[in-house]
């Protein structure tokens, strides 16, 4: 392979558990998965992203501690995979960094993350995209989500309509439909594993619910589940995206009783992610979709056969299109990195709500 033909793309999501790294080329748009690896996050440094993600003392001095040092982390990250395929940094096109999000309220007008890419590009020698969401809000957009794009160009079918679903710390959609004519449709559709992860987490000092078997061993509490889906986010029209600001900890207390017992509100959690999953593809009424899961959520398997039973036909991984569901969202900042530093657009104006289709990031070079 050529020099300069690789790019790398990092993704640190809403769920807080690692910074995902994958190494990537691109021929003619199509993308080859080379190398990827997880490196999981310090539970200190866990712990001051959360207390980031709501209003607190002295933020300022934290967000500035904070920046830096992800920046570190993502830059010995992608260091590693250079490391291990004996690449030199001038073989590397790009890196495309997501950042950690901290706060996303688009309806305010912001969405940050942080990261900091001088440092990824001053420790790694590569010249580094980031900042991806700004420029979509500045031109009226959500900011979110930005994965469509990348689903759009990686999984289109001209003889399939498909739907893509990203189960991390949310959950998004993306339609696909066969018809070129047709516009892509993409949106939040609410928590994907935030709140199950959050729940067994302080229940029962678990990371994860592994396979959903605790959520297997509970009952659905119906009126606990009515009361969540009542949450005006679920039936605001899209464009929409959504993050920790609404759906964190305060939000799953609510409305949860006494008498409750711990494995049925896992379950109902798990409902709860299934079934708006569910409501958001259905009301699209596209004929016989073929439905493909990527994420973490995509593992748990209590998840899985919920959303098969409120779909009404079986699903499948992204696996079965050629990409690792574990790797899709890192995949898609490496192509969004390479649509800047190509001068192309990333965004879809019909998903985020922007004025118009955009180049995406700020460039940092090496």
């Amino acid at each position: 392979m050529p020099p300069a033909d690789y790019f790398i793309g990092l993704m640190s999501g809403t769920s807080l558990d690692s910074i995902d790294a994958v190494l990537v080329s691109f021929g003619q748009g199509s993308l080859t998965l080379h190398d990827s690896q997880s490196t999981p996050l310090p539970a200190s440094l866990r712990q001051q992203i959360l207390a980031l993600n709501t209003s607190g003392t002295d933020e300022i001095e934290q967000l500035a501690e904070l920046d830096p040092e992800l920046g570190r982390l993502f830059a010995d990250a992608c260091l590693a995979l250079l490391h291990r395929h004996q690449l030199k940094p001038a073989q590397i096109r790009a890196i495309g960094s997501h950042g950690q999000t901290l706060r996303h309220r688009p309806t305010k007008g912001y969405s940050l993350q942080v990261g900091d890419p001088n440092v990824i590009a001053e420790q790694t020698g590569i010249t580094t995209v980031a900042d991806f969401r700004r420029r979509d809000l500045a031109a009226g957009g959500q900011g979110a989500p930005l994965v469509p794009a990348f689903h759009h160009q990686c999984f289109h079918s001209p003889n399939h309509n498909r739907v893509l679903v990203n189960i991390g710390g949310m959950a998004n959609i993306t339609l696909l439909p066969a018809d070129p004519e047709k516009p892509v449709i993409g949106y939040d559709t609410g928590p994907g594993n935030v709140l199950i992860d959050t729940w067994i987490q302080q229940q029962r000092d678990l990371p994860y619910d592994k396979d959903g078997a605790w959520a297997a061993s509970g009952k659905v509490i119906d009126r606990l589940l009515n009361h969540w889906l009542s949450d005006p986010f679920f039936s605001a029209p899209y464009p929409k995206s959504t993050g920790r600001e609404l759906f964190n900890e305060h939000w799953l207390q609510r409305h949860i009783q006494p008498q409750m017992q711990p494995e049925d509100i896992q379950a109902t959690l798990t409902e709860l992610t299934a079934r708006s999953i569910a409501i958001a593809i259905q009301q699209h009424d596209l004929i016989s979709p073929e439905v493909y899961l990527c994420g973490g959520g995509s593992h748990n398997n209590s998840l899985k056969q919920r959303l098969e039973q409120h779909l009404g036909f079986g699903i499948q991984s992204t696996a079965l299109l050629g990409l690792h569901p574990d790797w899709v969202e890192a995949c898609a900042f490496a192509w969004l990195a390479y649509r800047t530093i190509n001068h192309q657009s990333g965004n879809l104006a019909a998903v985020t709500g922007a004025r118009g289709e955009r180049i995406l990031g700020g460039i940092y070079l090496a």
